[in-house]
């Protein structure tokens, strides 16, 4: 008598109660396997089940287009994430560079137990996820350790800003190797003031950083995302700027001295100092 296969189990959709807020889980009903997480009414995460390499979110696309022009095609990569939600990025990593070691450093205790019940990654080979905060996670990292970190965290809907220091930047140049990249995706509107302190940031610690972002949010018409990437190593500006005017994820890529302009006269943000990061206007990420 044949065994029958047993499928695995689907997210429960709706609300989950978090330690601190709620999250929810909303199926995606154009895209079979698609499920989108929120945290406190925002989307965090995009997770297509079957398919990991789907990259609904644009600057999720952003962020994996870069990976895919680091080193070798499909060379494996040791990476570190600063903030975990649906760790769409590791799944995307594990799938396209087979023997990727990654590690996600996330405070919340309770999402993470939510992703590995409902989203779970005990399949997504070489991958980790330890229960801190980055600055306490990226401090016990060795020196020169890591190919690759990635900053995607919120909370209140906000970039900690605690993340983008001059100081705390530096502690992630000492992780990574010399040809090592640094990735972040922050949000900003209207001037860009809070993206210009962190272009500035980046510039004051690398020698080689773009930026890459929807023409409207650039020209500061609306809130949105922004995806910047720094290195001691020349960045692979070429094919992103090709991918960035013709991809599915339409953008525009600033760099060299044209990010240097975008910059101008903004200072590198320090650790001693109450900067407060942008939030999204009221019901800017209307229904999803």
């Amino acid at each position: 008598m044949a065994r029958r296969t047993r499928s695995p189990r689907e997210p429960v959709p709706g609300p989950h109660p978090l330690g601190h807020g709620e999250a929810e889980l909303l199926r995606d009903t154009d895209r079979d396997g698609g499920w989108v997480l929120a945290v406190d009414g925002v989307p965090q995460s995009y997770v297509h089940l079957g398919d990991p390499t789907h990259l609904d979110f644009e600057y999720m696309r952003l962020l994996g287009d870069i990976v895919d022009h680091l080193g070798a095609p499909g060379e494996p990569l040791d990476a570190v994430h600063i903030g975990g939600a649906g760790c769409t990025l590791p799944r995307y990593i594990a799938a396209t560079r087979p023997r990727s070691r990654q590690v996600v450093l996330e405070p919340d205790a309770a999402l993470v137990g939510l992703v590995r019940e409902q989203l779970p990654v005990r399949d997504v080979p070489g991958l980790k996820i330890r229960v801190t905060d980055g600055r306490a996670g990226i401090a016990a990292l060795p020196e020169a350790a890591d190919d690759l970190v990635v900053l995607d965290a919120f909370a209140d809907a906000a970039v900690p800003v605690e993340l983008v220091t001059q100081e705390f930047t530096r502690d992630v140049a000492r992780v990574l190797r010399p040809g090592g990249a640094y990735l972040l995706n922050i949000a900003d509107g209207t001037r860009l003031a809070f993206a210009r302190r962190v272009a500035a940031t980046l510039r004051a610690v690398f020698p080689h950083a773009l930026l890459l972002g929807d023409p409207g949010v650039l020209r500061g018409r609306r809130f949105g995302n922004l995806v910047l990437a720094a290195s001691r190593a020349p960045l692979p500006e070429a094919p992103l700027r090709r991918l960035a005017a013709g991809g599915l994820a339409r953008a525009r890529l600033v760099a060299g001295d044209d990010l240097g302009a975008f910059a101008a006269g903004a200072a590198p943000v320090r650790a001693d100092e109450p900067l407060v990061a942008p939030r999204p206007p009221e019901r800017v990420f209307g229904k999803f």
